[in-house]
């Protein structure tokens, strides 16, 4: 039929197997899924375990010393302390360490509250990655690959599982820290996928996307007009250049047409009661708040249906000094981390949803001194701390380990692809099959490693 002639419920019928494909796949789901939902907090910059979760005792009694040859035979360094002309010294942290919870996990005075919730986590000590700079750790954390262009988990969750919301994007980005995202859209980019697929960022104030509202001038039926002829004239376009990212152009235009209405209750914290306000530590409008905001927000997006929450938080770079500034961020980020996981288990969501805790890599046990009368810690890529809580997994659990001085992994080893894998295992997909043909290749999260770990699922 000329399209020019096709009616609305023409138009539907015709299209709706081209828009499914885009934004409602059928599930990739391989075996039975444990989770729906996905919620990845990640901490940018790499967070020292060291001063977290990891507690070392063995450490402390070789603080500002030379470590024995024969503790450091066999272990590489990501790269050792550029800005020091004798060997760098270890350094024990000036935490103070309690064990918590049934599983004896330890956690220092700076994230009491995450301690709290203790039983409902799983513990990943000993995580490897492949790259010790920033930006291609990031990457790699994110898409599996430290080259950009890749699809990040994000996209390749909705590629797989579509997603439940109609009236919001299957894949968003909230991001906060006093110092910007500086991570980059390439870190929730779809990459070679189908641009239907990648992160969208929100706000937490305001408009969740600039320009979002209708302008003062236009009716609500002349928005939908417009939005229907824009959607004509794009599928004119399709039968011409046979174009199929045109379907997500007609895609986008419809939900951002549904999200005027959804967007704005989404982010009305109106009719959340003051406890909850209070147990997150929100305050919308806040800048300081901006990450309690955003666990909030979370918890509101999957309530909603929507499949893969991203949040990037910000100045965990601590060359320099563990003292204020990592005070000041673990500040940020403890009470909401510890209100979420207890938010979605109150409301029976924590079952079907996996929250993640974690950053690009982790920190050094050698200190780092860049300023006279500070110490640091320098990047370290084989032998770093995630949790996670959620569906399928062994609650109160530690998965892995550290020898005594933090420096390499104990037991069976760990990596960034094993994580990607497990995570893809708990939504019900085998990360072997969930695979992209690109320029010739198939590709997939996990390039052509990963393991899945099953000593950490229930």
């Amino acid at each position: 039929m000329n399209p020019l002639l096709q009616t609305r419920r023409h138009f539907f019928r015709n299209s709706s197997l081209s828009l499914a494909a885009s934004y409602l796949q059928a599930a990739t789901r391989h075996h039975e899924a444990k989770i729906d939902h996905v919620i990845y907090l990640f901490q940018a910059g790499g967070p020292s375990q060291l001063e977290l979760f990891d507690y070392k005792p063995e450490l402390t009694k070789y603080d500002a010393k030379t470590a024995p040859a024969e503790l450091l035979k066999g272990k590489r360094f990501a790269f050792m302390d550029t800005f020091s002309k004798e060997p760098p010294k270890m350094l024990g942290t000036r935490r103070q360490f309690k064990q918590s919870g049934n599983g004896g996990m330890h956690f220092s005075d700076l994230i009491p509250n995450i301690a709290t919730v203790a039983d409902e986590l799983t513990m990943f000590h000993g995580v490897s990655t492949d790259n010790f700079n920033h930006g291609p750790a990031k990457l790699f954390m994110n898409t599996g690959s430290v080259r950009a262009g890749r699809p990040s988990i994000g996209s390749w969750v909705t590629y797989g599982l579509g997603s439940e919301s109609k009236d919001l994007p299957g894949f968003v980005v909230l991001q906060s820290g006093p110092r910007g995202p500086r991570s980059g859209a390439q870190l929730w980019s779809s990459g070679f996928l189908p641009t239907s697929y990648q992160g969208v960022p929100f706000r937490s104030t305001g408009d969740p996307i600039l320009n979002l509202s209708t302008p003062k001038h236009v009716t609500p039926d002349q928005q939908r007009q417009t939005i229907e002829l824009l959607r004509d004239l794009n599928a004119i376009e399709k039968t011409h250049t046979g174009d199929t990212e045109i379907d997500t152009r007609i895609a986008q235009y419809e939900m951002a047409f549904r999200m005027q209405t959804s967007g704005p209750e989404l982010i009305d914290f109106g009719k959340e009661t003051p406890e909850t306000m209070a147990m997150y530590g929100a305050k919308p409008g806040a800048p300081e708040h901006a990450f309690a905001n955003n666990c909030l927000l979370a918890r509101r997006l999957v309530e909603r249906g929507v499949r893969f929450v991203q949040l990037y938080h910000t100045d965990w770079d601590h060359h320099d000094d563990l003292t204020k500034p990592l005070e000041q961020v673990t500040r940020e980020v403890d009470q909401a981390t510890a209100a979420l996981i207890k938010d979605l288990k109150q409301r029976g969501l924590l079952d079907r949803t996996l929250v993640i805790w974690g950053g690009e890599f982790g920190r050094t046990p050698m200190g780092e001194v860049r300023e006279k009368g500070k110490i640091g810690r320098n990047h370290h890529i084989d032998a770093y701390s995630i949790f996670m809580a959620g569906g399928g997994l062994k609650k109160g659990t530690i998965v892995g380990g550290t020898d005594e001085l933090g420096f390499s992994p104990t037991g069976q080893p760990m990596h960034v692809h094993d994580i990607q894998a497990t995570l893809l295992h708990l939504l019900g997909i085998d990360h072997k099959k969930l695979t992209f043909r690109y320029q010739g290749r198939d590709f997939r999260l996990t390039d052509v490693a990963g393991e899945v770990i099953h000593r950490a699922l229930s």
